[in-house]
């Protein structure tokens, strides 16, 4: 469209001036015909092609600077990418879950807060499960918290995690949990045990009383847990990545009702590079 606005512009500039051109040069024969008219022709022919050039011109340059600005807005744009991309490549954070995982019941006061208050925070519903049958029918379903220790292996320290899918295996039944309806994401609970000096997740899991996912009297064997997961560092960097668990299943229940997992192995495999983002609590 601008190449052809431009040729009509010099097309249109080049017969003004031949016109021009010829009335200035017939200028005597134009007078002797049409007395003064034939001058006040071949000035306005004149004036006219002084305004088309000056217009083609000024177009010129128009054209000239808004090309000179989006080369320098791609500059621009570009060079702070690079930056974003720069600062996220040396302050981001990558964890490693170690020691023993921990499945006990869920206190009390954090499953009145899911029924009554509708505060589903650091909750996670198995996948044949309905938030809204959880707070009708509460007593049909089971409440457990899950605590993993991690530590930082590389990177700054962490400000948020969050899972956007948790997989159990047993068997080849796999037993999956995603986060409720109204959060795209599960953040977990971040604890720093100041007797062990570790930091530790915690989510919670919701699951029918009917499901073969977990039973309170008997030891729950797992062949590998699959997270994907979410880690935010201190200044605002998100990696995302798939953390897989291998361990040593419980040989016994513990006193308070607790099965304890030793991580024989985790596993984190990045599924999107480091990248800058706005941080929302």
């Amino acid at each position: 469209m601008k190449n052809k606005l431009l040729t009509i512009m010099l097309s249109l500039s080049l017969l003004v001036f031949m016109l021009a051109f010829l009335a200035l040069i017939y200028g005597d024969t134009l007078d002797k015909q049409y007395n003064v008219i034939g001058i006040r022709v071949a000035t306005l022919l004149v004036a006219f092609a002084s305004f088309v050039s000056s217009t083609t011109f000024s177009f010129l340059i128009y054209y000239h600077n808004r090309t000179v600005s989006k080369i320098n807005d791609d500059t621009n744009k570009r060079a702070e990418l690079f930056r974003d991309l720069q600062f996220a490549s040396s302050n981001y954070s990558i964890i490693e879950f170690m020691d023993r995982m921990l499945i006990y019941n869920e206190s009390s006061r954090y499953i009145k807060r899911f029924i009554e208050r509708g505060i589903t925070n650091f909750h996670m519903l198995k996948n044949d499960v309905s938030e809204q049958d959880v707070s009708v029918n509460p007593d049909k379903y089971n409440f457990i918290s899950i605590r993993i220790p991690f530590r930082v292996i590389e990177g700054k320290m962490v400000s948020k995690i969050s899972f956007d899918k948790i997989t159990f295996e047993r068997d080849q039944t796999k037993y999956i949990f995603t986060s409720p309806t109204s959060h795209t994401q599960n953040t977990v609970f971040l604890l720093y045990n100041e007797l062990t000096k570790r930091n530790n997740v915690i989510v919670n899991l919701v699951f029918l009383k009917e499901s073969s996912f977990i039973q309170r009297e008997s030891l729950n064997h797992f062949t590998k847990i699959k997270i994907n997961i979410n880690i935010t560092s201190l200044l605002g960097v998100q990696v995302k990545g798939v953390v897989e668990l291998h361990f040593t299943n419980p040989e016994q229940i513990e006193g308070d009702g607790k099965n304890t997992y030793r991580i024989n192995s985790s596993n984190f495999t990045l599924t999107e590079m480091p990248k800058v983002i706005n941080i929302n609590y």
